[in-house]
């Protein structure tokens, strides 16, 4: 598996919501995170889940906690996978995101700037919007 840089937070727009992880699960600041019922997040692997949105702390493995604070709206730097177009709906790969042809509850947002494959772009965090571009 590639890694690759975490998202970072350049404009808060609202303040994080909790939702609920795995005690054995590690989440890094940053990561991007897929959603599944009750409101549960874990890191994203693929553009084919619901998106929760992205990690606003870090979640240490066993540690007891079962929740994490997590963004649901704002302005972020993330990695290209693939080439995006400004405009262009989005989908989580890991830590980085791709144009999306997909259905709106796996968009994760909107790019704000045209990138190429690994490149960081600002994108719009919208979690599941149905009017993305």
């Amino acid at each position: 598996m590639v890694t690759y840089a975490v998202a970072e937070l350049i404009v808060e727009y609202s303040t994080p919501i909790n939702m609920t992880v795995a005690n054995g699960t590690g989440i890094e600041r940053g990561t991007c995170l897929t959603l599944s019922d009750p409101l549960t997040a874990a890191a994203a692997t693929n553009s084919t889940a619901a998106v929760a949105g992205i990690a606003a702390e870090e979640k240490i493995a066993s540690d007891g906690k079962t929740k994490i604070s997590v963004y649901r709206d704002g302005i972020f730097k993330l990695t290209c996978s693939g080439a995006v177009t400004v405009g262009d709906k989005l989908a989580w790969e890991y830590n980085t995101v791709s144009a999306a042809q997909i259905n709106h509850e796996h968009t994760c947002g909107i790019a704000l700037e045209t990138g190429t494959d690994k490149e960081t772009i600002l994108i719009e965090l919208q979690p599941n919007h149905n009017n993305l571009a």
